[in-house]
């Protein structure tokens, strides 16, 4: 069987090299690219990210990431964002009281986390969404790494008739913010699976199995 081609967007932002050793030990055949038809042509695009919302917008504008992104989605292709790269998939981010417009795949606004330590370093636990695929075969108490200061605290998505509604999956530091979601092609998650182990490849495995 021939491996999945897997381009890791290279837009100067992100773990990079980690995401593509991360996908090449679950069997992908990865690479690391900016160049746009290559990553539009690719089995899977995996959206890294990490730093300040602003600069990641800025970075995947410059090679034309918000376009391939809804390229990739129009035509049904996956798309799979990582911590900035999960939070740049929304309408804001909103960093020291300035706004910055994001890709708009989902409406919501990346804002600070209101908890008593900040960042959120380290690992935790999820409550994965009824029927998740990316979690599937994951024990409950499976813990992920997260690194971040930013969440999505509100799933601002309205239901639409006939669509099947989004896979949400949360977890809690101070208050509850979305850890995944699962919509279609488009997947995300603010952890960083190709840090969390063994429970992060499996997450990765199962994403690469649905190409």
């Amino acid at each position: 069987m021939t491996a999945k081609s897997v381009v890791v967007l290279d837009y100067g932002s992100g773990n990079v090299r980690s995401a593509q050793r991360a996908l090449e030990r679950v069997g992908a055949d990865a690479v690391i690219s900016s160049d746009f038809t290559e990553a539009l042509n690719a089995d899977g695009l995996l959206v890294p990210g990490v730093g300040a919302f602003a600069a990641c917008m800025e970075g995947l504008q410059a090679v034309k990431g918000d376009r391939l992104i809804g390229r990739r989605l129009a035509g049904g292709r996956p798309v799979l964002g990582i911590c900035v790269g999960m939070q740049i998939l929304f309408a804001r981010g909103v960093e020291h009281g300035i706004e910055t417009e994001g890709c708009d795949e989902w409406p919501g606004t990346v804002e600070p986390l209101r908890a008593p330590v900040v960042p959120h370093m380290g690992w935790n636990t999820v409550e994965a969404a009824e029927g998740s695929v990316l979690f599937a075969g994951l024990p409950e108490d499976a813990r992920y790494y997260f690194v971040h200061s930013y969440g999505v605290r509100h799933w601002e998505m309205d239901p639409i008739e006939q669509l099947r509604p989004p896979k949400v999956t949360w977890a809690e530091h101070g208050e509850p913010f979305v850890a995944a979601v699962e919509n279609g092609p488009l997947s995300a998650t603010q952890f960083h699976p190709e840090k969390s182990g063994d429970a992060g490849a499996a997450l990765l495995k199962n994403w690469i199995d649905t190409l």
